[in-house]
């Protein structure tokens, strides 16, 4: 992939431009478990924690279908956001839920931190979003998380890989959903969750809603903002993760054009100004893909800190298996073409 200019540019009138980077430039952050299609280590979330000087990521282990699918959650925690040590950990047995996905860290405004927890329901086998708070990344209890949303809550067929940010000391959340059918019966339903996992069925498609919450535990749907049209992502728009470009936010989103990529989706583009209309910026192509296997490069996220923008994503191997994956853009030298 050939650098592009992707940054702020006065003298052209160049505004609210994102820098890119090279995918095969990055290197691992965590490794899958093991080698081939179905083993991955992604999912990541990111913050920095000024006060502490640390990094802290979230990211999920997943292993093929027939072994078990999302497996382990966990948080770890390093000092210059490539060299990272395990501080707290989870598994899908710890719920009760046949697999467990995407979660989201985030610290509120009186310093604690709340953990969103994206896992299949084992009562209904619907994706759905628990959050869970703690004082400190390393003490989470599970047994203390109460309820964001489950499907039926919202009228949907499945909520799961949330992502939230404070905007305004509000905060909001970015969720990625499956509406129900218009006509969809008894038996419709049962084939949309006999397999635990609605997104993977192409019975309908996978879009993007928008929550907000004063205080971060009770949050209100706002409704679907990014759906997918036709295309490369025609059948995917899940958006991932945003950084404040100003006078807006860029914002990077998973895509697909059929079901048969679901699993292996690559990233695109969009900005906002508002977060309630979005352009997107990668219309006819994923703007970042890995140069192995399906090109794969997804639930990308990023955060800036220490004079730079650290990016985080999950990316396919040669082998087919995806791998954690850093790449940091330092501000003071952006890529030029």
């Amino acid at each position: 992939m050939k650098k592009k200019e992707h940054r702020t540019r006065k003298n052209l009138k160049w505004f609210g431009l994102a820098p890119l980077f090279d995918p095969e430039e990055g290197f691992t952050v965590v490794a899958p478990l093991d080698r081939g299609p179905g083993w991955w280590a992604g999912a990541p979330n990111v913050i920095f924690d000024d006060e502490r000087g640390r990094f802290f990521l979230s990211y999920r282990f997943r292993k093929p279908r027939e072994l078990g699918r999302g497996v382990k959650t966990c948080i770890s925690e390093s000092s210059d956001g490539k060299n990272f040590s395990t501080i707290w950990e989870a598994t899908k047995d710890d719920l009760g839920s046949p697999s467990l996905e995407r979660c989201c860290l985030s610290r509120n405004l009186d310093g604690s931190y709340t953990l969103y927890i994206s896992y299949v329901d084992p009562e209904d086998l619907c994706w759905r979003i628990d959050p869970v708070r703690a004082e400190r990344p390393e003490a989470f209890d599970l047994r203390r998380r109460s309820k964001v949303f489950s499907a039926a809550d919202v009228g949907v067929e499945g909520v799961k890989d949330p992502y939230v940010f404070l905007v305004g000391g509000i905060h909001y959340m970015f969720i990625s959903y499956v509406p129900s059918p218009l006509q969809a019966d008894r038996e419709l339903r049962r084939k949309m969750h006999e397999s635990a996992d609605v997104f993977n069925t192409g019975i309908s498609r996978s879009h993007t809603a928008l929550a907000k919450s004063h205080d971060g535990d009770q949050f209100r749907w706002l409704g679907d903002i990014f759906s997918p049209e036709r295309g490369w992502d025609g059948y995917a728009t899940r958006i991932g993760s945003l950084l404040y470009t100003p006078p807006g936010f860029t914002i990077f989103y998973d895509g697909s054009a059929t079901v048969k990529e679901n699993y292996e989706e690559k990233t695109g583009i969009a900005f906002t100004y508002d977060l309630k209309i979005y352009e997107k910026l990668s219309v006819d192509k994923p703007i970042l893909v890995s140069p192995h296997y399906s090109g794969s490069l997804r639930y990308l996220d990023a955060v800036e800190a220490k004079g730079g923008i650290y990016y985080y994503y999950e990316y396919a191997r040669p082998d087919g298996s995806h791998e954690l994956r850093m790449n940091m853009v330092d501000l003071s030298n952006p890529p030029v073409e």
